[in-house]
């Protein structure tokens, strides 16, 4: 009987691509599951690794008779393209927009609000 809970849709991509990001080389099937904890079926690890590169968030290369990988998207790109994801799926986008701004701490708020404004004078700018 397993105990442990199911995961959430997409947690463990993320925590590969994760164990990825922090590594400064590419990594086997067999790094990331002793990054993650050994916890995971070998195979697990391998079809997930194989769906990332299938959606071009990872690259590979042969390593042996295996391949290793790493991160072929930043993780800054990869944190914006899912917040447009969402932001477009949305009925109600300004409630979406609301619901970020929402939790955002006060540095965080400083930090988008320079960053609009940097991209208006950026826009102004282009002829």
């Amino acid at each position: 009987m397993n105990l442990r809970p199911r995961r959430e849709a997409g947690e463990l991509e993320s925590e590969i691509l994760a164990a990825l990001w922090a590594s400064s080389q590419p990594m086997t099937p067999g790094d990331v599951l002793k990054e993650l904890g050994g916890s995971l079926a070998y195979t697990t690890v391998m079809t997930t690794l194989a769906r990332l590169f299938e959606k071009g968030l990872v690259a590979r290369r042969r390593s042996g008779r295996s391949y290793s990988y790493s991160p072929s998207v930043r993780e800054a790109d990869l944190a914006a393209r899912r917040f447009r994801t969402m932001l477009d799926r949305g009925h109600d986008r300004d409630a979406v927009l609301q619901g970020f701004v929402g939790e955002l701490s006060p540095d965080e708020e400083r930090a988008l609000r320079a960053l609009l404004s940097d991209e208006d004078r950026r826009r102004e700018e282009q002829p």
